[in-house]
């Protein structure tokens, strides 16, 4: 879990929009696992462990259908402490008959799903990090098939509590528009890695050896457009850098890029070149 505390830079949260808050709320609390943390009229922050905010979900006012084809999130990813807490949500999942995607990714393995609105969600444990293979700076990663045979047989069985106290937010995924200009954006500006490419498809980035906090793809085209502001989607998620100077050190590179700062809300927030903003906390 180190990989997500300072001296690294990482996420920490992400901000969705929804059609629904109530219907939204149902679903987060009762197939994923959170527990609501603060709720309004129209939001909600919802945490693990009672105290860390790791996702909030705001309901539009007129909202339209959720757009394909536009830039935005593909999923963002919830990190669970240990391979047996994987295996329970899977006996959860198949309690409620859910039908979920799978992979090993060799550094980790994980399950795909998608919430009312079509957000993308994976879940996931890490393999050990001695368990990486490491070539000049790139990371091994694959979609092999996930061994759920010898997954359920890790750790005890237990009765299903939600997600445990130890998820944290693990990475984010994302569509993007063109991905040399996302590249040059989140390497030459937030400061991150490039640690696997997926041809010229996809790209996995990080800070700190992680196999990846952000990664980037044009899997929804070429060139595709933002998303109508009233979609659901994302609406930002927030980057933590190790203290103020790193941060501003980060803005200041940010602006040498051509990348607009602003402040709102005593947070400074920044946008990809296709539009995904990220708030930038200390």
């Amino acid at each position: 879990m180190n990989f997500h505390q300072s001296p690294h830079t990482f996420v920490r949260q992400v901000n969705l929009k929804v059609q629904n808050l109530d219907r939204s709320l149902a679903y987060y609390q009762e197939v994923i696992g959170f527990k609501i943390l603060n709720q309004s009229a129209t939001k909600a922050e919802l945490t693990a462990d009672g105290k860390t905010a790791l996702l909030s979900i705001q309901q539009l006012h007129d909202a339209v259908p959720k757009q394909n084809h536009t830039t935005g999130l593909y999923h963002f990813a919830l990190l669970l402490p240990k391979r047996s807490d994987l295996a329970n949500v899977v006996r959860h999942f198949s309690a409620l008959n859910m039908r979920i995607g799978s992979s090993d990714h060799l550094v980790s393995e994980a399950l795909y799903l998608s919430d009312p609105d079509g957000n993308g969600i994976e879940i996931y444990a890490d393999r050990d990090p001695s368990r990486w293979n490491w070539h000049e700076g790139i990371v091994d990663m694959a979609t092999d098939p996930l061994n759920f045979t010898d997954l359920l047989s890790s750790g005890e069985e237990s009765a299903w509590k939600g997600l445990p106290a130890g998820t944290i937010m693990g990475h984010i995924h994302l569509h993007v528009s063109r991905l040399n200009e996302a590249e040059h954006f989140y390497t030459k500006g937030l400061g991150f890695e490039v640690v696997n490419r997926y041809g010229a498809q996809a790209l996995f980035i990080s800070t700190g050896k992680y196999h990846h906090h952000i990664a980037l793809n044009t899997w929804a085209g070429v060139g595709a457009p933002p998303p109508h502001p009233k979609s659901p989607g994302l609406e930002s998620f927030v980057m933590v850098f190790p203290n103020e100077e790193a941060r501003n050190c980060v803005i200041t590179q940010l602006r040498e890029i051509g990348a607009s700062v602003q402040e709102e809300s005593g947070h400074f927030v920044t946008e990809d070149p296709s539009g995904n903003r990220i708030q930038l906390h200390i």
